[in-house]
């Protein structure tokens, strides 16, 4: 049986730290975590966060331990709806990163703050 990717998010997103873009952006200026846009690069060169790396969610786990082989680090991941960004941090948790949360807020929001 199939799960809808809405069923699959209830199931993972209590698991999950998830703050706004705000605590997001206090957060990265004392602990110099990473910010990772999710998006597709054509949804990041449109409208992007000041200082967002952009690795879309098909390639994250890949390219993220090529830039980042610190499972400790602190990542913060941001998409549009959240919903990838949720996807994604049971992604990076998954392969061992310790320390992910998700930008709760949509791209507009993150992009005023940031």
């Amino acid at each position: 049986m199939l799960t809808s990717i809405p069923d699959l998010l209830k199931v993972i997103t209590p698991n999950q730290r998830r703050i706004d873009a705000a605590q997001a952006k206090q957060e990265l200026e004392q602990n110099k975590g990473l910010l990772i846009d999710v998006r597709e690069p054509a949804e990041h060169a449109n409208v992007a966060a000041v200082g967002a790396i952009n690795i879309p969610r098909g390639l994250l786990e890949m390219k993220l331990m090529e830039i980042e082989k610190d499972a400790a680090r602190p990542i913060y991941l941001h998409c549009a709806s959240g919903a990838r960004a949720t996807l994604s941090a049971e992604a990076l948790t998954r392969v061992g990163y310790e320390n992910v949360t998700v930008i709760t807020c949509n791209v507009e929001k993150v992009h005023e703050v940031f």
